[in-house]
């Protein structure tokens, strides 16, 4: 079984750094970071990761148009998109539906539980890293 690589895009650089940690240390997943949505948008590209976690309040471009632009691109489009945000009570639930994330998971969320959260979502198995 090969390793799962996820991209994280988040422009806070200590939510990156914690779920960087929890991502490989506990799922021993290969993580590649981005800290705005045009560098997220060009590393989706290049390295087609496995998943990608967005936090949707960027500063240069939401973290929904973000999305609206990875299901546009053909490169992308079948890449799961785990929304990882404080800003789940801004949006109507039916709205994000629409995006089709693979899921959401609010801010702020356990490292503890955090692999195994996403892992469901996207259907994976975690092998704890012990």
């Amino acid at each position: 079984m090969s390793t799962k690589q996820v991209l994280i895009i988040d422009d806070e650089a200590a939510i990156v750094e914690v779920v960087q940690s929890c991502l490989e240390d506990v799922a021993g997943w290969h993580v590649v970071t981005a800290t705005s949505s045009q560098d997220g948008l060009i590393k989706a590209s290049n390295y087609l990761p496995d998943a990608i976690v967005l936090d949707l309040l960027m500063p240069d471009m939401s973290g929904v148009e973000l999305l609206r632009r990875l299901k546009a691109s053909p490169t992308t489009r079948e890449i799961p998109v785990v929304l990882l945000t404080i800003a789940v009570d801004f949006f109507d639930s039916s709205y994000l539906s629409a995006l089709e994330p693979a899921g959401i998971i609010a801010k702020p969320f356990d490292p503890t539980t955090l692999a195994q959260e996403i892992a469901t979502l996207l259907h994976w198995t975690v092998e704890t890293q012990e």
